[in-house]
């Protein structure tokens, strides 16, 4: 699935939100891209839209969207 953020504006800002998805229960990976705005997420199974939102937010960044 594809997670957009705003506010990410350099590398620190990838490897923050990366980390912070990675630890997330159920997340295999996270790539973001930087240029797109966005995180491309690998789940081992379903994550509730509210914790990707709560755990972007408490990173610092503000949760948009997501597509699958």
């Amino acid at each position: 699935m594809k997670v957009f953020i705003d506010g990410m504006t350099c590398n620190h800002c990838k490897i923050r939100v990366e980390k912070a998805l990675a630890e997330i229960e159920g997340i295999k990976r996270a790539v973001v891209n930087l240029e797109g705005g966005f995180a491309v997420v690998e789940t081992e199974k379903d994550i509730p839209v509210e914790v990707l939102k709560e755990v972007i937010e408490n990173t610092g960044y503000t949760f948009v969207r997501i597509e699958n």
